[in-house]
């Protein structure tokens, strides 16, 4: 054998680890995913006492570990996206934080007793058996995982909620027919795919406004920076304390609105007296510079990232289990849909760890969409984005208005993308009154102010956000509920076909 043949054959052996190398990476997450599906049907054996729908509810909490690895890949991207993209986190720092954060809330903070999605969204004319509504929560939850493993893979970050509000309505449509769904709820929901990104957006892009005019724009940044900060760490602590009095505790605590105000208000207070000397310790070392400016802002983001994954989890992990929590208390009462129902610890392990099982598999790809793909991020405007879905979720509640955390993350992050993108443009619609244009040498370079200001008015304008991920995720956004339903309903006929079910 010859040294060429002898090197081809070491280069197709190379060549031959290398894809086998890719393959084993790729079949890695499914595999491990596969795996946890696998320990929560085990923990659910040993976990319900039994009955006669025992091998219902263990076929739901395979369905609700499937419904939770989607719910941490999908949307937990919205709260971590844009600090990764501003680089105030590593990818495995946002990984870790996000998957103790929301698995924390959910063990601690989710709520031991949630409202049935159907008892909202379908009509008290739904007049079905114990088995049926099992069946129902069933086609709604996998329906609901099915699509968001969809939306995933194709890079678009979908409600979670949407989801299994749709699943629950096209599941409730095949059993009882149209009349049973509660089409004035719906119609709230498809207000809030106008509602959510609309307020997010405008409140991101005028927090940055504002802490462009206090301190980036200014000449002397340092000085505004120690001013200004403070102020912004203080709001940012206030606001959150407040979000998780209302959104994130309530089942450890459930204050009323006046105590919310005051805690909100002291702990502003608090965090504002903490950050002037941080600050002012920290301002010396730095250049007069936007980049490093922005760099104070990269640990209060951290921990607002931190809160709302916290809130995300103790919220949105009845997402993922709350149809199982329902088939649970149908299984053991024998009565169907129940207003409110208990959720059982094991129920809520395997949400909080499908959570983050499905966030540390699955979630970098969409993280990167969020905070990379759609604008460009630093530390500030990532702050305004965290800031701004805290401020909307907490003044919609209040309004009860019906708002998708996910969208309103989303449309925060547009709203920043498009502010950077019209401030850029000023020249262009605003040309200078004055153009310095050179002396002439001779009559065919004689060039006057008025065309110089034509052709900067001619000029391309810049293009910030991209415009192709917008039009994707408003699609995947309006699409959510339909095809939910669509696939839910469809799911439940094949269910009541199925022997013994």
């Amino acid at each position: 054998m010859n040294k060429t043949a002898l090197d081809k054959d070491l280069k197709k052996v190379a060549s031959l680890e290398t894809a086998t190398h890719d393959i084993s990476r790729q079949l890695a997450a499914p595999g491990l995913a596969a795996l946890f599906i696998l320990a929560a049907l085990i923990y659910a054996l040993f976990s319900f006492a039994g009955g006669p729908f025992s091998y219902l509810v263990i076929t739901g909490a395979v369905i609700s570990a499937y419904m939770a690895l989607n719910v941490g890949a999908n949307d937990v991207a919205n709260n971590m996206g844009p600090a990764v993209g501003g680089r105030a986190l590593t990818m495995v720092g946002a990984l870790a934080i996000a998957a103790v954060c929301e698995a924390a809330g959910a063990l601690l903070a989710g709520g031991d007793v949630v409202t049935t999605v159907s008892s909202k969204l379908l009509t008290n004319e739904l007049n079905l058996s114990a088995r049926d509504f099992i069946l129902v929560m069933s086609a709604a939850s996998l329906a609901s995982a099915m699509w968001i493993h969809i939306a995933t893979f194709l890079n678009a970050p979908v409600s979670t909620t949407h989801s299994v509000v749709g699943g629950v309505v096209g599941a409730g449509i095949a059993a009882a027919g149209f009349s049973v769904v509660a089409w004035p709820v719906i119609g709230t929901i498809v207000l809030s795919w106008i509602i959510s990104p609309v307020f997010g957006g405008l409140l991101a892009s005028a927090l940055l406004a504002v802490a462009h005019i206090t301190i980036l724009d200014k000449s002397d940044k340092l000085s505004a920076a120690k001013r200004w900060v403070p102020v912004f760490v203080g709001l940012m602590t206030g606001v959150f304390a407040m979000y998780l009095a209302t959104k994130g505790l309530k089942r450890i605590w459930a204050p009323g609105l006046p105590l919310v105000l005051v805690l909100g208000l002291v702990a502003g207070l608090a965090a504002y007296a903490v950050s002037v000397p941080w600050i002012g310790n920290r301002v010396p070392g730095l250049e007069n510079r936007t980049k490093h400016v922005s760099g104070l802002f990269r640990l209060p983001l951290i921990m607002a990232t931190g809160l709302l994954s916290f809130a995300h989890g103790a919220n949105d992990v009845a997402n993922a289990v709350g149809p199982l929590a329902a088939i649970v208390a149908a299984a053991e009462t024998g009565l169907a849909s129940p207003e409110k129902v208990a959720l059982p610890l094991w129920v809520l392990g395997i949400g909080a760890i499908g959570i983050a099982v499905g966030l540390a598999l699955f979630g970098p790809r969409l993280i990167r969409m969020v905070g990379e793909k759609i604008t460009k991020m630093n530390e500030v405007r990532a702050f305004c984005v965290a800031l701004a879905a805290a401020v909307t979720v907490l003044i919609a509640s209040a309004l009860g208005l019906p708002v998708s955390s996910t969208h309103v993350a989303v449309g925060a992050i547009f709203g920043v993308g498009f502010l950077r993108e019209w401030a850029s443009n000023e020249s262009i619609r605003n040309p200078p009154l004055k153009v310095n244009v050179p002396e002439a040498r001779s009559d065919q370079f004689n060039q006057t102010a008025e065309e110089a200001v034509k052709q900067l008015q001619g000029r391309d304008k810049r293009r910030l956000v991209r415009r192709q991920h917008a039009l994707g995720i408003a699609a995947a956004w309006i699409i959510t509920v339909p095809a939910s339903a669509l696939v839910s309903g469809l799911l439940y006929a094949v269910m009541r076909l199925l022997p013994g079910t």
